[in-house]
């Protein structure tokens, strides 16, 4: 189809790759317990629309600059890591707001829950790397029009990737009516700021 083959393999390979715990995952689950399912489906949404980016530049060629240029991949993982310590901090100072202040603390705005979401996705080389790497193996040799398997199977990838967040999102949410206490709140505030530390340590230990 449009050049490509054994899709079935490519649908489990992302299954895959969706369900081991990561940046995504991390973010979708904290976003969704601290703030419903709106603020969860407002993560995917933003995790996918990097994912959006990260096709488009495999699929015209910029991702194969990170794969072969050390410097260009040093600036991207950097800050990377430094984004994801940024919402490390916002975490870590929600977490330690008094338990009075932070019960009246006005939400979090959907959009900005949707920026965090695109940028830990699309400032980690090694989701470009991991699409570059991927998707090619299951372009044919033949295909008349490379950019556009490219495009297809990206589209794929995000389709089954918001899906599998939907339903992670379903999951966690009938966890944040059975605990409200507002410790809860505070504790996981704190952890996802600990969390997210250590990816971003991950993140800039990475090497292309």
């Amino acid at each position: 189809m449009l050049g490509t083959h054994d899709l079935a393999l490519f649908a489990a390979t992302v299954f895959v790759l969706n369900a081991t715990p990561g940046v995504d995952m991390a973010y979708t689950v904290a976003s969704t317990l601290r703030g419903g399912w709106r603020q969860g489906v407002a993560a995917a949404v933003g995790i996918m629309a990097g994912c959006v980016l990260h096709t488009l530049a495999a699929a015209f060629g910029l991702a194969a600059l990170l794969a072969t240029s050390a410097e260009a991949f040093a600036v991207v993982k950097y800050v990377g890591a430094a984004y994801l310590l940024y919402v490390a901090w916002g975490m870590a100072r929600a977490g330690l707001k008094p338990a009075v202040a932070a019960e009246v603390a006005a939400p979090t705005s959907l959009w900005r829950t949707a920026r965090q979401g695109f940028f830990t996705n699309a400032l980690n080389p090694k989701v470009a790397l991991f699409f570059l790497a991927l998707l090619p193996q299951f372009i044919a040799a033949d295909s008349p029009d490379k950019t556009l398997a490219f495009l297809f199977l990206g589209a794929w990838f995000i389709v089954q990737g918001l899906l599998f967040l939907l339903a992670l999102i379903a999951l966690v949410t009938p966890l944040r009516r059975a605990k409200p206490q507002p410790w809860l709140g505070r504790g996981l505030n704190l952890g996802g700021a600990g969390l997210f530390t250590l990816l971003a340590a991950k993140l800039a230990l990475t090497k292309p």
